[in-house]
C-alpha cells in the first residue's frame, strides 16, 4: 500500500514536470506561447480593444484592415478584431468546458465498466459503441436539433460526441491495470472498490486520458465552429469564430477579411493545441497507451 502511494506521488510529480519540459522545447514553447496569447486575449478583451462587439456602425461597414481597425470591419461596421477576441471567449470556453465535463463522466463510466466488468460493462459498452459508430458531427447535429441551437445545445452536443472516446480509453487502461500486484494487495488488505478505483487505478491512467482530452479540445473547437457556421451555435449578437465565418462566407469577394481572420484563428489555435499535445505525447511516452480498444 505504501509503495503504491509513493508510486502515485512520483507519477503526479513527473506529470507536473512534463508540462514544463514540453514548454522548454521549441515546438512546445511556440505552441504554448500562442495558446497563452489566445487565452489572455479572450480574458482581457474589454481592455485590449476600445470597440464594442455588438454595436453596429453602418457607416464604417466593409473597411479594410487599417491602423484603426487592424482586421477591418464587417458588414455592420463592427470591428473584426474585437469580435474575434470576444468570439474566443465563446469558442474556447464552450470547447474546454464541454471536453472537461465529457472527460470526467467518461473516466468515471469507463473506470467503473473496466473494473467491475460483467453485465454492467456490457451495458455501458453497448451505449458507448452506439455513439462511437457515428461521426461526432452527426451526433452533435442530432443533439442540437433536439435541444435547440445556442451555447447550451452546443455544449451538450460536444460532451456527448466525445464521451465514448474517453470512456473506451479509460476502460482499456483500467482493465490493464486492475490485475497489477499493488491492486491485488490493496484488495487483499480490505480496501473498498471506490478506494481502489479513485486512489490507485484512476491516478495511474490519468496521463493518457488527459493528453487525449487536450487533443480532443482542438477537435471540439472545430466542431463548435462547424455548428456556429451552420447557425446552430452561439446566437447573434454573441460572437463566435464559426458564426463569424458563416456571416463572412457570402461576402468573400466584398470583404474577404471578414472570413479570413476568424478562419485563421481557428486553424492556428487547433494546430497549436495539436503541436503541444504531440510534444506531451513524446515526453510522456504514452502514444501506444492512447490506442482505444
Amino acid at each position: 500500500m505504501s509503495g503504491t502511494v509513493h508510486k502515485t506521488g512520483i507519477l503526479a510529480t513527473i506529470r507536473r514536470s512534463v508540462a514544463w519540459r514540453a514548454l522548454a522545447t521549441i515546438k512546445g514553447g511556440v505552441a504554448g506561447g500562442f495558446l497563452l496569447l489566445v487565452v489572455l486575449g479572450a480574458i482581457f478583451a474589454p481592455v485590449l480593444t476600445p470597440y464594442d462587439y455588438d454595436i453596429q456602425a453602418l457607416t464604417n461597414a466593409f473597411q479594410p484592415p487599417s491602423l484603426a481597425h487592424p482586421m477591418g470591419t464587417d458588414e455592420f461596421g463592427r470591428d473584426v478584431l474585437t469580435r474575434i477576441l470576444y468570439g474566443a471567449r465563446t469558442s474556447l470556453s464552450v470547447s474546454v468546458v464541454a471536453i472537461s465535463i465529457s472527460l470526467v463522466f467518461g473516466m468515471t463510466l469507463g473506470a467503473a465498466a473496466g473494473y467491475f466488468g460483467g453485465r454492467f460493462d456490457r451495458m455501458v459498452m453497448v451505449v458507448v459503441d452506439l455513439t462511437w459508430s457515428f461521426p461526432e458531427i452527426l451526433v452533435a447535429l442530432m443533439l442540437v436539433a433536439i435541444i435547440g441551437p445556442g451555447v447550451t445545445g452546443t455544449l451538450v452536443a460536444i460532451c456527448v460526441a466525445y464521451l465514448a472516446q474517453f470512456t473506451r480509453l479509460t476502460r482499456s487502461q483500467v482493465m490493464a491495470l486492475k490485475t497489477e500486484t499493488y491492486v491485488e494487495a490493496a484488495r487483499g488488505l480490505g480496501a473498498s472498490h471506490a478506494f481502489i478505483l479513485f486512489r490507485h487505478l484512476l491516478p495511474n491512467c490519468l496521463g493518457p486520458v488527459l493528453v487525449a482530452g487536450m487533443l480532443a479540445t482542438g477537435d471540439a473547437i472545430i466542431l463548435e465552429a462547424t455548428l456556429g457556421f451552420f447557425g446552430l451555435g452561439a446566437q447573434p449578437p454573441t460572437p463566435s469564430w464559426g458564426g463569424m465565418m458563416s456571416s463572412g462566407s457570402g461576402l468573400l469577394f466584398k470583404g474577404p477579411w471578414i472570413i479570413l481572420f476568424p478562419g485563421l484563428c481557428i486553424a492556428l489555435t487547433v494546430v497549436a493545441i495539436n503541436l503541444f499535445g504531440d510534444v506531451l505525447l513524446a515526453k510522456l511516452d504514452i502514444r501506444d497507451r492512447l490506442r482505444v480498444v
